[in-house]
């Protein structure tokens, strides 16, 4: 038994089966999992450390499902994705060494954290380094690589293998490595199935992209004469361990496939939007019983890694898109941010009940976006979550039953300093990149 917190004095919002809500209840935290959650009449007394939750909602943590590291925020938002990957991501990933890295993860778990982010699945390179500054600042990490085929230059299966080898289950198990896959223009069926197969061999969990644009539809149908979900199921990639990213252009069939595998779906509205490529069918996926969590993606992609934006999205866009305000229920909605992530991940996380971890956050409610504010009436609490909350009501998160800010002071990194080192290294970065000439139109 580990050492024992108690929240006394909050809105607990367990998400559990019941979905109960319990005004001025307790959480009890024992190491690192929840030992209690509801009402204070039948909690254990209040010992070890005690935090007043008064006027603040206790929920369990965010998870982003789908989750680049990175330092380029703001750089190429005047390009589709094509040609943003094409010269800007590509060739500052390429450009990356292990300093570099190291920064731009403790910049990026930085912001999740002050944003009510407990867990993260991260696609980037250098997968060493990133495992080093998840468990510096403590972070719950899912870790995977950029791998594509050798003439791309990025990532490797042996690569993967080495990170597993390494830093596979670091930090008592909040740090694991996963096999990813870039995405199908830059895969070949071989490379698919052998990532299938390491997958496989060492029991660890799969993270791709798919389906995120028309152009990679249309590539794909050029190079393999099927749909990109089509040949990743072809190839056995996909499965209850996989976590698909984005999936904006899905056919019936493919959206079948999703369902059949028990393949989860990582829901980015806020890249999606931003970049061009449309929105989703998260409708038609949830009908189809898939499993689907929300994702930020990179911040090139969406300039914050404030989740609670994508949670907002998440409802919004689809009622604006369908014209239909019974879509996106905000209890559903927040159901996708915190448990369906962490069912994607094999984790019990996103929920606050006996025996699950204890990775928690705490939000302020005393501000004016939460107001006016009747806490018995579970509605328009849930309301003001999905609708009015951001990152910056954020006071407390806790991971792993250890508290990683408190009062909105992170308590493991000096984040003046690591902003400052995330900006030079990105000035290291853009001195090293190669960015090819832009003879003709991307792709």
């Amino acid at each position: 038994m580990g050492e024992r917190t108690t929240i006394t004095n909050g809105i607990v919002v367990t998400l559990n089966e019941a979905d109960d809500v319990h005004v001025g209840g307790t959480v009890v935290l024992e190491g690192d999992r929840i030992a209690y959650a509801g009402p204070a009449a039948g909690a254990p007394a209040p010992a070890g450390k005690v935090i007043d939750a008064a006027g603040m909602a206790v929920l369990p943590g965010l998870v982003d499902l789908h989750y680049h590291t990175a330092i380029g925020k703001g750089w190429s938002d005047h390009l589709p994705l094509w040609e943003s990957l094409e010269f800007f991501w590509y060739p500052a990933i390429r450009a990356l060494d292990d300093e570099a890295a190291y920064w731009a993860a403790l910049a990026s778990y930085c912001e999740s954290i002050k944003c009510g982010v407990t867990t993260v699945n991260d696609m980037y390179r250098r997968l060493e380094a990133l495992a080093g500054a998840a468990e510096e600042i403590g972070i719950r990490a899912v870790l995977s690589n950029d791998v594509a085929d050798p003439e791309h230059d990025l990532d490797s299966l042996d690569d993967t293998r080495a990170a597993y080898a390494a830093k596979h289950n670091a930090a008592n198990g909040r740090v694991e490595i996963a096999v990813g896959i870039e995405w199908l223009p830059m895969a070949s069926e071989g490379l698919l199935r052998d990532a299938r197969a390491l997958a496989d061999e060492l029991g660890i969990k799969f993270h791709i992209h798919l389906n995120e644009s028309t152009t990679e539809v249309d590539n794909s149908m050029a190079r393999f004469g099927r749909r990109p979900t089509e040949v990743a199921y072809d190839c056995g990639v996909l499965g209850p361990d996989c976590i698909a990213a984005h999936c904006v252009w899905l056919s019936d069939r493919e959206i079948a496939l999703m369902a059949e595998t028990g393949t989860h779906i990582s829901h980015n509205p806020g890249s999606n939007a931003k970049l061009g490529n449309g929105v989703a069918r998260l409708p038609e996926m949830l009908a189809a019983g898939i499993n689907v969590g929300l994702g930020h993606d990179a911040a090139e992609c969406n300039n914050s890694r404030d989740l609670f934006e994508a949670v907002k999205l998440a409802s919004i866009i689809h009622r604006a898109t369908r014209q239909d305000a019974s879509l996106g229920q905000p209890a559903d909605i927040l159901r996708m941010a915190t448990v369906n992530g962490g069912r994607a991940l094999g984790h019990e996380t996103g929920r606050l009940a006996p025996g699950w971890k204890a990775d928690l956050i705490l939000l302020d409610l005393s501000g004016p976006m939460f107001v006016p504010l009747l806490p018995e009436h579970k509605e328009q609490l849930y309301s003001h979550l999905v609708f009015a909350a951001n990152g910056s009501c954020v006071d407390t998160t806790i991971i792993d039953g250890r508290v990683v800010m408190a009062g909105r002071r992170l308590t493991t990194v000096d984040e003046e300093l690591v902003c400052a080192k995330a900006n030079e290294a990105f000035a290291a970065v853009l001195g090293r990149m190669v960015v090819p000439e832009k003879t003709t139109q991307a792709h």
